[in-house]
């Protein structure tokens, strides 16, 4: 058995979004078909205690829009290139020990999750993209910002595609092993759309990290 959570988003109120956990079981292995299998036996836990409609937000997801908005997939525009979104965080990263490494930014999102400076470096410090550096408080902030703004000049089609949607999960995601989820990431997303703070939000970091403390420090 594995407990695994669903990000709901919170389309009124201060706080950015909601976290269910579900207990199901889980089959074991790294082949496609597993994950798969452990996605449908979460999205059914989900299912029996009433979100009926969950989207997994991952390559792994059974649907195309759910692999579209996985953080593999997305861009971030950076000057005149498209970055993928996962080489631009990790490359932005800086540790008591180097960094930012900008040579990441070149590199498909497996080769730079797998960089070997980004476990030997140290501690993270900061992050810092053109110059410009950005506060690694809470832990989680910086990576969904990034994750917004791949996404906020889409708030229309995403609106349309998602605000029927009860959840979201990522089947990857461990809460005692990991600090990023892109699910979390897109029930924040749609929660500062529904209240018309989205574009604001993914526009200033100060002022979304402010939204992001104030809903942990209510969990």
């Amino acid at each position: 058995m594995a407990t695994r959570p669903v990000f709901i988003p919170v389309r009124n109120g201060a706080q950015l979004f909601e976290v269910r956990n579900f207990e199901f079981l889980w089959h074991p292995g790294f082949a496609e078909s597993q994950k798969r299998k452990n996605v449908r036996g979460l999205h059914l836990a989900a299912s029996n205690a009433g979100l009926g409609r969950v989207l997994e937000i991952s390559t792994k997801s059974e649907e195309e829009l759910g692999r579209r908005l996985s953080a593999f997939s997305l861009k971030y525009r950076l000057g005149d290139k498209d970055i993928p979104m996962e080489s631009l965080y990790q490359g932005s990263k800086v540790f008591t020990k180097g960094g930012p490494y900008i040579d990441i930014y070149d590199k498909t999102p497996i080769e730079a999750k797998r960089d070997q400076r980004i476990r030997t470096s140290g501690n993270i410090v900061w992050f810092q993209i053109e110059g410009t550096v950005y506060s690694s408080s809470p832990t989680n902030a910086f990576y969904d910002w990034v994750y917004i703004r791949c996404l906020y000049r889409h708030e229309d089609f995403l609106t349309r595609n998602l605000s029927s949607m009860d959840g979201f999960s990522d089947i990857e995601f461990n809460p005692e092993r990991s600090i990023n989820s892109q699910a979390r990431a897109l029930a924040i997303l749609m929660s500062l759309s529904a209240c018309g703070r989205l574009k604001e939000s993914a526009e200033d970091y100060e002022l979304f990290r402010s939204k992001i403390s104030r809903t942990f420090s209510t969990l």
